[in-house]
């Protein structure tokens, strides 16, 4: 099913999706009165190592909705949609909880692997148990970026066993076409600013990551690197099994999985997003019956920078975490 929607209109200060986009990750306002709150507790996870979740701390009833934030690349609770979402939980009587991904808490995890796009085994096992800790609660779930193209993955791969865990799912910007997303990531600025960006993070974290166990991969080959693919080919794809990067991008969108989905579910896109072409959007028929489809002209990379006051200055990224929450809340 298709929808508009989100009605986004951009401030008129920031055009373009780029600068949507970095605007709303460097300098947009998060939350409107007193920042959230955290309190993190850590799990261990079935293989021996371990995550740790964030969850808002504002107050609410023992049966009110718990909403699961997955977050993207090198995000954590601290990236702008994050605490944007801790917000509107608390503007709307809701649990927020955001579980991390693997080394992605501000501490490196033990194990051998780290976190990709396609993480849906690891999505199942979280979300199994926020609903055996939060039993008296309807769980939602969120994902951004990547950490939304892994919650619709695990939604597709689940098909009706989905909804004995969650109400509904929503993604965010996320690269549903991962050959897609990755070669528009690795052209032009966006290879200058965003592929620089997270590389700045992802090569040391690998570093640790080889020096925690030796001989994991190829140190020399790992700095030479440049863009996301050839990282994916010697990180990503095989420490989590995968034979290399298109192997790793093709088996892990969510793209080809959407029609087997059978909870409600959101996916948000804007149509400018410079890590996400246009054209490789899924249409309603690739989405199928239980899948709506967002996609406004302008909003960036998770960006949806909202205007404040007559003049629209300085701005905020309220409104898309709200507007995706009211979504969720109405599944219910």
């Amino acid at each position: 099913m298709s929808a508009s929607g989100f009605s986004y209109t951009a401030p008129w200060w920031l055009p373009g999706g780029n600068v949507q986009t970095l605007w709303a990750a460097l300098a947009a306002r998060r939350h409107g009165g007193v920042a959230p709150q955290w309190t993190r507790q850590r799990w261990q996870t079935p293989d021996g190592d371990f995550i740790d979740v964030d969850t808002s701390a504002h107050a609410v009833a023992p049966d009110a909705p718990l909403i699961v934030l997955f977050h993207g690349l090198e995000g954590s609770s601290a990236s702008q949609y994050a605490v944007a979402f801790a917000d509107f939980a608390a503007q709307a009587g809701v649990a927020l909880a955001v579980p991390h991904f693997r080394g992605c808490s501000g501490e490196l995890n033990l194990a051998p692997r780290a976190y990709h796009s396609g993480d849906f085994q690891e999505v199942d096992w979280m979300l199994r148990r926020f609903a055996a800790e939060h039993p008296g609660r309807p769980m939602l779930a969120a994902g951004v970026s990547l950490g939304g193209n892994a919650l619709l993955r695990w939604a597709g791969e689940m098909g009706h066993g989905a909804s004995r865990t969650v109400r509904a799912v929503a993604a965010v910007c996320s690269p549903l076409d991962l050959a897609a997303g990755g070669q528009a990531i690795g052209r032009g600025f966006n290879r200058l600013v965003y592929t620089r960006m997270f590389l700045s993070t992802m090569v040391p974290k690998a570093l640790k990551k080889l020096e925690q166990h030796p001989g994991l991969f190829d140190r020399e080959a790992l700095l030479a690197a440049r863009d996301l693919y050839e990282f994916d080919n010697l990180f990503t794809a095989p420490l989590h099994g995968f034979r290399d990067t298109d192997d790793y991008w093709a088996r892990a969108s969510a793209k080809p999985v959407l029609a087997d989905i059978r909870v409600p579910a959101l996916a948000l896109n804007a149509r400018n997003d410079p890590f996400v072409p246009a054209a490789s959007l899924p249409t309603p028929a690739q989405a199928g019956a239980h899948v709506t489809l967002w996609q406004p002209a302008q909003g960036g990379h998770v960006g949806f920078p909202a205007a404040l006051g007559a003049l629209g200055l300085p701005g905020h990224v309220r409104a898309m975490p709200a507007a995706v929450g009211r979504w969720l809340l109405a599944q219910l």
